[in-house]
C-alpha cells in the first residue's frame, strides 16, 4: 500500500512504530500534533513539506523553538525503521491511515475535530468506516435480556444493511458483532488493545477476507490492553455511528458508563438505553441523564428498527460540524 508524503510525516512524528519502549525523543502526542498542524497551516505548509526542510528552514518557516525543531528532525530521520515496520505489518494485513488521507473517516473530522486520532491502524474493509450503522455497547457481564438484545441488534443490522459498530470486547460487543457477521452483515470493531493478536482468530480472518469486517485502533498494532486505552477509544465508537444502544451499564464506573455519559454530553448522536424491568441501575441513571429508552422485546417488526430509531431521535438536535485539522 503506497503512502503519501503527508501521511508518512504524520506517522514519523505521531506513531510509536519502530521506536523502543521508552523512546528519546518521544513521538508527538495529539495536543502537540495539533499545535504543529496549526503552525504548518499558518505557514501554508503541508506535513510532507517537512521532508524537504532542513533544521534552519523548519525554525524559520514553522515558527517553533530550536529544541522542538530538533526533535521533529530526529523523529523524521527514522523513515527507514518505519518502512521496515510498515512492511511487516502489511504482510499481516494491517495498514495505517492518517488525518491527511482522503479515506480517513469524515465523521471523526466533523465530530471530534482536534480530538480525532492523528493515526489509525486497521485490518479489513476500510470502506466500512463511517457507513450508516448502530453502535452497541455494554458490560461484559449480562443477564439473559441483555444477551438477547445484543444479538437482536446485530441480526437487525445485518438484515437492514447497517454496519454494527462495537469495541470488540467480550460480552455485548462480541455477542452483537458475532450475530451480525453470522447473518453475513458487516461490522466494525474499534479496539483498545492488540490488533495483531485480534486478526489471528480464524473466524475473524474469514470475515476480514470477505470484506465484512474492519478492525481499527488508534494505538500501536501490538499494544496491550489498558484502562486508559479503553476509555480513550470510547469516543471513536460513538462518533462513527448514527445511533448508539447501551445494553447494560454500571453506575459511575467502567468504560460503558464513561463512554455513554461522554456521548450524551457531547451530543455526537442519539444514545438509546435498554429499558426493561430488571435493567442495571446504570441504565436507569443514563435514562435520567437524557438517554432515550429502547424497549426490549422490540415492539415492532425487526425491519422497522432503523426507522423507529430515526423517529425517536427527532427531538435530538445535531450539533453543527466543522472539519478538523489534518
Amino acid at each position: 500500500m503506497s503512502i503519501s508524503s503527508d501521511s508518512l510525516v504524520i506517522l514519523l512524528l505521531c506513531s510509536r512504530l519502530g521506536l523502543p519502549a521508552d523512546p528519546d525523543p518521544a513521538p508527538l502526542n495529539l495536543r502537540e500534533w495539533n499545535l504543529l498542524a496549526r503552525s504548518l497551516q499558518a505557514a501554508s505548509l503541508w506535513p510532507g513539506d517537512l521532508l524537504n526542510l532542513d533544521l534552519k528552514d523548519v525554525i524559520a518557516q514553522v515558527d517553533i523553538a530550536v529544541e522542538e525543531a530538533a526533535r521533529l528532525s530526529r523523529l523524521i530521520e527514522r523513515s527507514g525503521a518505519i518502512a521496515i515496520e510498515m512492511e511487516r505489518l502489511e504482510s499481516l494485513g494491517v495498514h495505517a491511515i492518517t488525518r491527511a488521507d482522503n479515506i480517513y473517516p469524515q465523521r471523526y473530522r466533523q465530530k471530534l475535530k482536534d480530538s480525532a486520532p492523528a493515526v489509525l491502524f486497521y485490518a479489513g474493509n476500510v470502506e466500512l468506516l463511517g457507513q450508516p450503522g448502530i453502535a452497541v455497547v455494554g458490560s461484559r457481564h449480562l443477564d439473559q435480556v441483555g444477551q438477547e438484545c445484543a444479538a437482536f441488534i446485530g441480526n437487525v443490522c445485518a438484515w437492514s444493511g447497517l454496519v454494527l459498530y462495537s469495541g470488540g470486547a467480550k460480552g455485548v460487543d462480541t455477542i452483537s458483532m458475532d450475530a451480525a457477521l453470522e447473518e453475513r452483515g458487516t461490522a466494525v470493531g474499534i479496539l483498545a488493545d492488540n490488533l495483531e493478536k485480534a486478526i489471528r482468530a480464524p473466524a475473524t480472518r474469514a470475515a476480514l477476507s470477505r470484506g465484512d469486517l474492519c478492525l481499527v485502533t488508534p494505538y500501536a498494532p501490538g499494544a496491550g490492553f489498558s484502562v486508559g486505552a479503553a476509555m480513550g477509544r470510547n469516543k471513536l465508537i460513538y462518533s462513527l455511528s448514527d445511533f448508539a444502544i447501551v445494553v447494560a451499564s454500571n453506575v459511575e464506573k467502567g468504560g460503558t458508563w464513561a463512554g455513554a455519559t461522554e456521548a450524551l454530553k457531547a451530543g455526537w448522536l442519539p444514545v438509546f438505553i435498554l429499558d426493561h424491568p430488571d435493567m442495571p441501575e446504570g441504565n436507569r441513571i443514563l435514562l435520567q441523564m437524557g438517554g432515550l429508552a429502547f424497549p426490549y422485546p422490540f415492539p415492532e417488526k425487526f425491519s422497522k428498527l432503523p426507522e423507529w430509531l430515526r423517529i425517536q431521535s427527532t427531538s435530538i438536535q445535531p450539533k453543527p460540524t466543522q472539519l478538523g485539522l489534518f
